[in-house]
């Protein structure tokens, strides 16, 4: 394995210790990759910068999250304008009564949109706000709860996009014959158990069984007794939208949008993107045809504000991928395993792939390609080893949902974020430790079912 050794980990350290002491995600992405161009190509670092910024624009994925997340923004700002999203609220208000049964509530539409988790943070983030607003529910404590509902539920159901992606891995990497990736997967969801763990976590903290934690605490604090519900600097992330005047909206306005959203998604082979086509191509029927509440050239206008509110939303996932270009070339992943690899034995390999392959998921913000990577080594391991692979492989798939989770500039942290008005590291830093309690519960189960299972 071709790498640069403990120099590999510079640019994720950078990464991380800026925005630890700055609280700013896309400066200190933007530092930390470009400390990693500095070493891989010296003074041309600038040159290379370029290159990786229109290679990953050129990038099929990128093409793709931009224009789910950018027109997702255009039908939240359409569902908004037309007081669809207020409705909603309304209705739910008449059965929530407490912050506990609000933040159950979010829990709960969580767990029933799990195709997607851009689908799912973004939805729920910004459908919910209004509800937990009314009980005083800070911000932080909101997307910590959208954020853990996120990737740990879609890892969970193998009718979601991480599902159908990881079976495909499956197949790749011959642990079933082709075809049979969906059924491989179905015998890895019993030992995903840091989603399960994540996910149990939630109810818990909403009943306040498990007590607020550290920047948690502050933040809660902060809600109850000064009324503030979004933390400092939220707005530069926050989608600031606002309902127009004079509507008279109805629980069919926000419901319709969202079940042709949620349909039009599973119907073309769990495709967000065609989803959030028709869903928006409905919408503008619906309201200015059917309703009659805003004209077409209106609507039009609207979607286009919302695209440009979900803009650096999208540039520091665009950034996080320049990121993870970074560490490739520097060899992270190769270096971390390597590094592993002499204290892997048959009963340690799946507590030790989860918790090496964790740190990596949370250094570099890429999951999926760290299933790409280790998957293909993890498994003839498992092998060898005579170790259960499918637990060997729940342990990897487990150690990208932490990452996906946990990592302050992952998709799914930002894009909750930005569903909630919570400024991101904000964000990050109080679910962290929730994160780190259920990935050291998942720790000890794995050690357990490594021994009890060898």
């Amino acid at each position: 394995m071709e790498h640069y050794g403990i120099i590999s980990l510079i640019p994720a350290l950078v990464v991380i210790l800026y925005a630890l002491k700055t609280h700013k995600t896309f400066e200190a992405l933007l530092v930390g990759s470009l400390a990693g161009f500095v070493i891989l190509y010296k003074f041309e670092f600038v040159s290379a910068f370029a290159d990786s910024l229109y290679n990953q624009m050129t990038y099929e994925t990128i093409g793709w999250i931009v224009l789910v997340c950018g027109l997702f923004g255009s039908l939240i700002q359409i569902l908004v304008h037309t007081g669809g999203a207020r409705a909603f609220a309304n209705f739910l208000l008449k059965y929530v009564n407490s912050g506990r049964s609000a933040l159950l509530a979010t829990w709960f539409m969580g767990l029933l949109i799990f195709i997607d988790d851009y689908l799912n943070a973004l939805t729920v983030g910004n459908s919910m706000q209004k509800v937990t607003d009314r009980f005083n529910i800070s911000r932080e404590k909101l997307a910590y709860v959208v954020d853990s509902t996120a990737a740990p539920i879609c890892v969970l159901v193998p009718l979601s996009t991480w599902a159908i992606y990881i079976s495909g891995l499956l197949e790749v990497t011959e642990v079933v014959p082709t075809g049979q990736g969906l059924a491989g997967y179905l015998n890895v969801i019993p030992y995903l158990i840091y989603a399960w763990v994540a996910i149990i976590i939630v109810p818990l903290v909403a009943l306040k069984w498990i007590p607020s934690i550290g920047p948690m605490k502050k933040a809660d604090q902060r809600a109850e007794e000064s009324g503030k519900l979004a933390p400092p600097k939220s707005g530069n992330i926050g989608m600031e939208i606002k309902e127009a005047e004079g509507m008279k909206p109805m629980m069919a306005d926000f419901i319709l949008p969202i079940i042709v959203l949620v349909g039009a998604t599973i119907y073309f082979e769990v495709d967000a993107l065609k989803g959030i086509v028709y869903s928006l191509f409905f919408s503008v029927i619906w309201f200015s045809l059917i309703r009659r509440m805003v004209g077409f050239f209106k609507l039009v206008g609207q979607s286009f504000r919302g695209f440009k509110e979900m803009v650096y939303t999208l540039a520091i996932i665009l950034m996080s991928f320049v990121l993870k270009d970074v560490n490739d070339g520097l060899g992270l992943t190769e270096y971390v395993i390597e590094v592993v690899s002499p204290v892997l034995s048959q009963q340690w390999l799946p507590a030790v792939a989860f918790i090496s392959l964790s740190l990596i998921t949370f250094a570099t913000g890429s999951f999926w390609g760290v299933y790409a990577i280790t998957l293909p080594i993890i498994v003839p391991l498992a092998i060898t080893m005579d170790v259960n692979i499918w637990l060997a492989t729940g342990a990897v798939i487990s150690a990208g949902a932490f990452g996906s989770h946990s990592c302050f500039y992952g998709d799914s942290t930002v894009l909750s974020s930005a569903a909630t008005g919570c400024n991101n590291m904000a964000h990050a830093l109080t679910q962290l430790p929730y994160a780190l309690l259920a990935a050291s519960i998942s720790f000890v189960i794995y050690i357990v079912l490594g021994y009890w299972m060898h």
